[in-house]
């Protein structure tokens, strides 16, 4: 079992996407990622233009919200970046982000109780499964115990969406849920929320978090600076949990690249 990397990428341009993709492509990501917001491109198309200029990278939103799309919509677009993407697409799907409600009003798309949303999810991932040749890895994006032992019956991988001050005592928490209801051998991702002293915009800016204030709350996903230490941490958390996929924000990349490299060796 070894380890993975998925890049969290946004387009800015054409030119700048395809050189974007290609680069994270030659540096050694397996996947790119792209958020499904309405304040960001939609994940489809982009995708779909990411798999143009690739060969080997992986394709997946991260995450898909189920409840702005219609599970005929969803399926018809899976089904074309399937297809041009010659079955390297993921499906990375969720309930909804909290504050995706203002999203699917915008969209026309009810929201919904959270057992609604939760029941659209998993009507999503059957009609996915059951329209798509090869059908595609299902990554389901998970926090609270019920969508834990929800995705735990169904997923192919789970995205531990945990807050970003969550502790490796939170995460192992969410891992025992999932396998105290399932006896599959479910793997598990989680993403990076800071390396040594740099966060992401959307954490320090927008959430008003710091790298001094994550270490004091023992974050898991702050990663040591030091290459190595941040080597052996992880893939201690691949052993004791089954965590063997890491996500980067684009953000970070280039603070990654050492790590990136001690993993290639």
């Amino acid at each position: 079992m070894s380890m993975n990397f998925g890049v969290i990428l946004t387009p800015r341009s054409g030119t700048e996407w395809a050189a974007a993709v290609q680069g994270a492509e030659q540096q050694g990501y397996r996947t790119i990622l792209m958020p499904d917001t309405l304040g960001t491109p939609s994940p489809f198309p982009s995708l779909a233009a990411a798999a143009a200029v690739t060969t080997t990278v992986r394709l997946r939103p991260n995450v898909l919200a189920a409840p702005l799309r219609t599970v005929a919509v969803t399926v018809r677009e899976a089904a074309a970046l399937q297809l041009l993407s010659d079955g390297r697409f993921e499906l990375g799907i969720g309930s909804g982000r909290p504050d995706a409600r203002s999203e699917a009003e915008r969209l026309g798309m009810p929201w919904g109780s959270v057992g609604q949303r939760r029941d659209l999810l998993v009507a999503t991932v059957a009609a996915i499964r059951e329209n798509l040749d090869p059908a595609p890895l299902v990554v389901v994006a998970a926090n609270g115990p019920r969508m834990l032992a929800c995705a735990a019956e169904f997923a192919d991988r789970i995205l531990l969406a945990a807050r970003p001050q969550a502790t490796e005592g939170e995460l192992a928490e969410m891992v025992r849920i999932v396998r105290d209801n399932t006896d599959r051998d479910i793997r598990f991702t989680h993403q990076v929320v800071g390396i040594g002293d740099q966060l992401p915009y959307w954490t320090s800016a927008r959430l008003g978090l710091t790298a001094d204030g994550l270490r004091d709350e023992g974050a898991a996903g702050l990663l040591d600076s030091d290459p190595a230490a941040a080597v052996e941490i992880l893939e201690s958390r691949r052993e004791k949990y089954g965590i063997d996929e890491l996500i980067i924000p684009g953000e970070l990349a280039p603070a990654f690249a050492p790590l990136l490299a001690g993993f290639a060796r």
